[in-house]
């Protein structure tokens, strides 16, 4: 009809509603997404205290040095695991291995070697025998095995005309230090004492710790340490940093060579071996005709390693007549402590 309406009242008020219902809405929206943000930035703020609290903990990557020292630890660790059949390797130490080992009561036998001659001595009589403090030298370490209740028992290798030195210094133990005394002969060399000792040992001992009747002034600590590694690793002997320069010699005198003082040690005994590696190790020796001066080697010749426990330079060999003075002033400071 070519003109307009205009609007009339009630479709007015109509469109001022709308307006209003539009405008809330869009507020409502906009506090509901202000709502949505504030929460989310709370949460995120603490998401790592409500991780803690439910017991998840987040670990910061390892600084390289850190790395470093637990690649360390981890390879420590794994020592013993590696080599706890049969034995650990190249280690030399003051305190035995870090971790300490009660030893069951009983589980050693003491294999005292008594059958030398002592020709360096130059005495009437082998070196062992003699007197130091009026007591036979060879006697010392037996009393000193028998108040240690590791050992269960004491095998004695010495020919049968001084086994009475041993029977009387034995009637003197007191009763509680009395373990089982059993005699082997000795052999040719010292390998050969050594395995008539091994053979005489009774079955159930785990560990043997094999010691040379002329040192007289092994300590108990010191044994126990040696007994402690030995059970770990499979092989264990007493031994001291060397203190002089050692140089390796020719035939005709001259000097070949200067050795590196600081990877020497002179060992000693006790030499603690498990029995089983020990005659597994013998056969090997004997298949191959090698001899042997002491009896870790017999481990090392089946390519097998043996751990040195650092023992005391007062456990020295009596061998010669100095030695005699040297000990019996050794002796007089131990007793004096």
């Amino acid at each position: 009809f070519g003109f307009e309406m205009a609007p009339g009242p009630l479709t007015m008020a109509r469109i001022r509603r709308s307006t209003l219902g539009l405008t809330a809405s869009t507020i409502v929206l906009f506090l509901v997404l202000a709502a949505v943000c504030v929460l989310h930035r709370t949460a995120s703020r603490l998401s790592p205290s409500l991780g803690r609290a439910s017991g998840t903990t987040r670990r910061n990557a390892p600084t390289t040095s850190q790395s470093r020292v637990a690649a360390r630890i981890g390879f420590l660790e794994a020592i013993p695991r590696k080599w706890g059949q049969r034995g650990r390797s190249l280690v030399a130490h003051a305190g035995g291995l870090d971790d300490e080992l009660s030893l069951p009561g009983g589980c050693v036998s003491a294999i005292i070697l008594a059958g030398g001659v002592g020709k360096r001595m130059g005495a009437a009589i082998p070196k062992q025998y003699l007197e130091l403090s009026g007591q036979p030298i060879a006697t010392y370490s037996m009393e000193t095995f028998s108040q240690m209740e590791e050992i269960g028992e004491l095998v004695v290798v010495c020919n049968e005309e001084w086994e009475h030195v041993f029977d009387e210094a034995y009637a003197s133990l007191p009763a509680a230090d009395k373990k089982p005394l059993v005699f082997a002969r000795p052999g040719a060399e010292r390998q050969d004492s050594v395995f008539n000792g091994l053979q005489a040992c009774r079955g159930g001992a785990q560990l043997v710790a094999i010691h040379d009747s002329a040192r007289p002034l092994v300590t108990k600590d010191d044994c126990r340490r040696c007994m402690a590694d030995g059970m770990k690793v499979g092989a264990a002997v007493l031994g001291v940093p060397v203190k002089p320069t050692i140089k390796q010699v020719n035939a005709d005198g001259t000097v070949e060579k200067t050795l590196t003082r600081s990877k020497l040690w002179e060992v000693q005994t006790p030499q603690c071996i498990k029995p089983g590696l020990l005659k597994e190790g013998f056969e090997v020796v004997r298949a191959r005709n090698i001899e042997v001066t002491d009896d870790v080697s017999i481990i090392e010749a089946m390519g097998l390693p043996v751990l040195i426990t650092q023992g005391s330079y007062t456990n020295i060999k009596v061998t010669t007549p100095e030695d005699m003075s040297v000990a019996q002033r050794f002796l007089n400071d131990l007793r004096a402590e």
